[in-house]
Order: C-alpha cells, then structure tokens, then sequence
C-alpha cells in the first residue's frame, strides 16, 4: 500500500476533504464546485489544485472532473478518522465544548501518526466499555455507536464518510 511520504498541510488537507465529500455527494468534482464549498476563489482553487495533480494526489479527466489519486483517497479516510476520533475525545472525554472540539480537531486532524490513531481508538473504546462494566459510574459520559460498532482502528477508518463525524 502507497503512502503520502511528506506531511499534509493543513490546506491540502482541507482541498482532499472537499473533493472526497463533493464526490460522494454529487459523483463528480469540478473546480468550480471546490470554490464554492470552500468560499475561495476560483483562481485559487486552481492554483491549489495545480500543486495537487504536481505531487499525484488530484487526478483530472478529460472532461475537467477531478478525482482523488488512490493514496490522497487513503488519506482522507485517515483525516477523517483522526478529526471524529479527536472530535468525541475533546468533547466527550475531555468535556471541552462542542465549538472547540470542533475547531481543534480539524487543526490537529492532519498529524496526528498512526501509532496515535490505533492508540486513542483503542484508549476510548477500552473506556467506553470500562464506563458500562462499572455501570456508567465513571467520570466519561460517552455512548459512542462506532466504538461498539468498529472493532478494530482499520474498520473505523474505512468507515469514514463525507466530512462529517458518524
């Protein structure tokens, strides 16, 4: 399995995210539509998407449609997974508010390694189940569908959709 060698920035991050989810939401990605979930504009939407296909993460057809290579695809399953598994841990685990949650997963969404990952999805399911033998006597309050669902990191992450936390 390929790999992105290099850190993601925060930027290409968010234009691999808008791709992934204008193509599930719509089975096609113009530059134009780019622009408008993202609020850029046109011109720079180019530009970034220029780059893009440079380092074979944007693929474009011949009728002007973009893809994701099949290693940014891999990729975005990856931010996604870490930007939910961040998201509930902030809010649910830490008790930080919905708003910052937000705002903090999405910056750290990106670098956080994959060592990371497996461990906090392992750290919150383990506490999430400790929380229901103890019979919900834990200072976590957590009811969290994905992690009686998925049993392991790798079915999470394969799990992900869209840009939005399931």
């Amino acid at each position: 399995m390929s790999t992105i060698q290099t850190p993601i920035t925060h930027s290409t991050a968010h234009y691999l995210c808008a791709i992934h989810k204008l193509h599930e939401d719509n089975g096609y990605v113009r530059m134009v539509d780019i622009s408008k979930l993202l609020n850029f504009s046109r011109g720079s939407v180019s530009i970034a998407i220029k780059n893009l296909k440079k380092k074979n993460l944007v693929e474009e057809d011949k009728n002007g449609f973009l893809n994701l290579s099949k290693v940014s695809h891999e990729k975005v399953h990856e931010i996604l997974a870490n930007k939910t598994l961040l998201y509930y841990f902030l809010k649910n685990f830490l008790g930080v508010t919905k708003n910052t949650a937000e705002l903090d997963s999405c910056l750290m969404e990106h670098v956080l390694s994959a060592e990371s990952q497996k461990k906090l999805f392992l750290y919150m399911k383990k506490m999430q189940t400790a929380e229901k033998e103890n019979g919900n006597k834990s200072c976590v309050k957590t009811n969290l569908d994905f992690l009686n669902t998925c049993s392991n990191f790798k079915q999470f992450k394969e799990s992900q959709k869209g840009d939005t936390f399931i």
